[in-house]
This record gives structure tokens, sequence and C-alpha cells, in this order.
């Protein structure tokens, strides 16, 4: 972290210090400030950890640039209508369930995938080369940031061209492997796991904005 940002973090601490205390709940990470439920997040890129936010500690690290140790996760939904990936292709990328997200780790440098299940996220070996084909088939998903947002693919249908594409933020991502944790029964995760997945994804559609994938 920079000698500026150090300072910035120290000075908030500070203010929020002097303050009376306020009616406990849910507080800032960075400066113990309170926090609306609906807060913004950053992530600590060297333990990809997401730390809760006030808006002004958010606002610090919202340059994508900065060689920080921490990065304010935007708020952006992307959808791609002409996303093509056959079922084979799917099979190549050899993640076990019809559901994953992908993002670019900066400090490992390289493209990881997650799936999320009764335990949690489960990290998927990616071939690159399968990656890499999927990216080629469908130029414009590098549109995605690294650490803090993620390719939400998903399979919604049994058929070779049934899936879908978002970019959404890393801490969406977070939500639903949690939503997945909480509600998951048996082996193929119960209605309560189906409903909880069809509500994050009516969601993730109402706030994406299409995309054009060039060909």
């Amino acid at each position: 972290m920079t000698t500026r940002a150090v300072s910035a973090v120290g000075t908030l601490r500070r203010i929020n210090g002097s303050r009376p205390r306020a009616v406990p709940g849910e507080r800032c990470e960075m400066c113990s400030a309170p926090v609306a439920e609906e807060h913004q997040h950053v992530v600590d890129l060297s333990s990809r950890s997401l730390l809760c936010t006030c808006r002004p500690c958010y606002l610090l690290f919202t340059d994508q640039q900065a060689r920080l140790r921490y990065r304010a996760v935007p708020d952006r939904y992307l959808a791609f209508p002409g996303f093509r990936l056959p079922r084979s292709d799917w099979e190549d990328l050899q993640i076990p369930v019809g559901l994953a997200f992908l993002f670019e780790n900066s400090v490992q440098e390289r493209v990881v995938a997650f799936y999320p299940g009764p335990a949690g996220a489960t990290e998927s070996e990616l071939p690159m080369a399968a990656w890499h084909h999927v990216l080629e088939t469908n130029p414009g998903l590098d549109t995605v940031l690294p650490d803090v947002e993620a390719l939400l693919v998903h399979g919604r249908e049994p058929d070779d061209e049934s899936f879908t594409c978002h970019v959404v933020p890393i801490d969406a991502c977070y939500e639903l492997v949690g939503r997945m944790r909480a509600t998951w029964r048996g082996f193929d995760g119960g209605q309560e796991a189906r409903a909880a997945m069809a509500e994050f994804f009516a969601t993730v559609d109402a706030r994406s904005t299409p995309v054009a994938v060039s060909r």
C-alpha cells in the first residue's frame, strides 16, 4: 500500500474515533464507521478476503490501476446474449458442475475457476488451452477487471447451447456461494437451493446490461 493510502486510512480511523458510538451493528472493517446493510466491499489481494467498507474507505481504492493491497469492488453487471459454449467445450474445461465463476488473480498471474457447493467454493483446475478457446469463440469477454469482477457461466438446460455468461462483481459470486452453502440439502441441493439459485440469477439478469459479443 502506498504511503498516501495508509495515511488516508489512518485519518479516517482518527476521525471516527472522535465520534460518539452509534447503535451497534455492522461496521466498516477499515475505520469502524457504521455501515448500512447494503454496503460496498474491497478485496484484500493478498488473502482474497472481502472487507465491508463505508463509502469514504471504498473510494480510496477505486483506481483499478493503482498498485495497492486493496481494490474496490465495482457494481457492474453485464450480459452476453450471443455467448456460445457447446457442452463439449464446457467438458474440456473440466468443471464438474454446470456453474462456475472465473476471474483473473493478479497475485498468482492466472485465471482461476471456482464452483459453489455444499462445502463452499471449490477451485477447479482450469486447462488454459480450453479456456483460451472459449475466449476466441466469444471475443469481448476480456472486459472483466482482474480480482474484483468475474465471469459467471451457468448451464441452465442440458442442451449444448444453453450456457449463459455474465460479468458480475466478485462479491456477488461469494454471495451465491453463501446462499448455496446455507440452503443445500441432500445430494442434488434440494428445492430450497434451486429456488435460491433461481432468485439469484433473476437478480443478475435484472441488473445486467446486454453487451454484444463480436465475431
